[in-house]
């Protein structure tokens, strides 16, 4: 993403060399044939986002399908340079949080484009609203002078492509990026030139001393979409293909039964349909059910469902004296009411709230996604691949406890959880 102003560019000049064949040296498909994999690909996870033929596995940011300015051209995915600084982006359909993306592109004569990925819509008004950006751009030729934030294989206007060995315009180049754990490598023809980790302290002060400042969600999601940027400028893509290096860790809910947990209170869990169940029984009281094990450094992820009411939560680190719970608590409950926050129990109450204009990315009626992610003494929770919490509290650091789920007093309360998962870091 680059706000600058481009020249009107000719469709032909780019289709000069649409025949040549890649030479890359880290593409692993067969000279000549493009847009297909190989089996070892297939074995290995490998999909493709591009056939060559269709558009399917895309669409418009905020919009059903493709627009206009895309088009399939001589087996090659082309923006036909129609859109601007807003407007004319292209985002899979499927979303991705841990990957590696590997594709083919050829930009025109003074053109700019780029690679997003962790796209979110909602609110958000723009692919570069969310999604950190692998640039592409025309190095030498581009119209006017660019700092070297702006240049190819650039984290756009945080982190500077080290040497590398970019063709001349109107030939391809491959790209690869890579996202692990928060660790992010764009890779240019080959060779490694941006190697930074996500949400890190040194992220944060790139992001408030730069152009990102004013783009409070910015690099901010868990997951989303991978997106391709038409910003007014004729550009190739071919051999689109993603592979999912998402761990989820190991399940703490077998789907079956309550092996692993521990009921506290007299309120009702149960598994009905692969489901977990919490419900208000007759006592209207607190209830919870904890893993038997304790856990300290984690990611844990689960899907929730709220019934009824809807007042729940997960708690983390955490200590039981039959319904008396000791610790930290991922809020759960109604709209309104900080789902995503943190509040600790018997102790200094809400850590932090969540803004109203927040409030609607709870899916009432629906599963919504949370992940929570304790290390030491920062905690970073994300609902529906949203930024909720990132809290750093020294109390949190020094203890160690049991997962728990809990049911809220007051009665009414049924909720449903699903798809728990849990993977220990150091």
């Amino acid at each position: 993403m680059n706000k600058l102003i481009f020249p009107t560019i000719l469709l032909p000049v780019l289709l000069l060399s649409c025949n040549q064949p890649s030479q890359n040296k880290d593409n692993s498909l067969a000279i000549g044939l493009h847009n297909q994999l190989s089996d070892a690909e297939k074995m290995a996870g490998w999909e493709l986002l591009f056939d060559g033929k269709s558009m399917d596995a895309w669409r418009g940011f905020k919009q059903e399908d493709v627009g206009e300015g895309w088009t399939v051209m001589d087996s090659n995915l082309v923006s036909l340079g129609k859109g601007g600084d807003i407007g004319g982006d292209i985002i899979t359909r499927d979303e991705f949080e841990d990957f590696e993306l590997y594709l083919e592109w050829a930009i025109s004569e003074g053109g700019n484009s780029g690679i997003f990925f962790h796209v979110l819509e909602g609110d958000h008004p723009t692919t570069y609203a969310t999604g950190p950006e692998y640039q592409l751009i025309d190095d030498e030729g581009f119209p006017q002078t660019l700092e070297e934030w702006q240049k190819t294989g650039a984290n756009y206007a945080m982190h500077n492509a080290s040497e590398k060995n970019l063709k001349p315009v109107g030939e391809f180049n491959s790209s690869r990026i890579i996202v692990n754990n928060g660790r992010v490598q764009h890779y240019l023809n080959g060779s490694l030139i941006v190697d930074y980790k996500l949400w890190s302290d040194d992220w944060k002060n790139r992001v408030e001393a730069g152009k990102w400042e004013d783009y409070p969600y910015y690099g901010l999601a868990r997951k989303g979409h991978i997106g391709l940027q038409d910003h007014g400028s004729v550009i190739r893509f071919r051999n689109i293909k993603v592979r999912d290096l998402t761990d989820p860790g190991h399940p703490i809910f077998n789907g079956e039964n309550l092996d692993g947990w521990e009921i506290h209170g007299t309120e009702q869990w149960y598994v009905d349909n692969g489901e977990l169940i919490c419900e208000s029984g007759p006592d209207k009281a607190y209830g919870y059910l904890s893993t038997r094990k304790n856990f300290k450094n984690f990611v844990l992820r689960l899907q929730f469902l709220q019934e009824s009411n809807g007042n729940s939560g997960v708690f983390f680190r955490s200590k039981l004296d039959g319904i008396k719970i000791s610790g930290w608590q991922v809020e759960v409950a109604p709209k309104g009411n900080n789902s995503g926050a943190i509040y600790e129990s018997y102790g200094r109450g809400w850590l932090n709230e969540i803004p109203e204009d927040r409030e609607n990315i709870l899916q009432e009626g629906d599963w919504n996604d949370l992940v929570i992610e304790v290390k030491d003494s920062r905690v970073m929770t994300w609902l529906n691949s949203e930024l909720m919490t990132d809290l750093t509290d020294e109390k949190i650091g020094q203890a160690n406890g049991v997962i728990a789920l809990q049911i809220h007093d007051g009665g009414g309360v049924k909720v449903k959880w699903r798809n728990i998962y849990i993977k220990e870091i150091q």
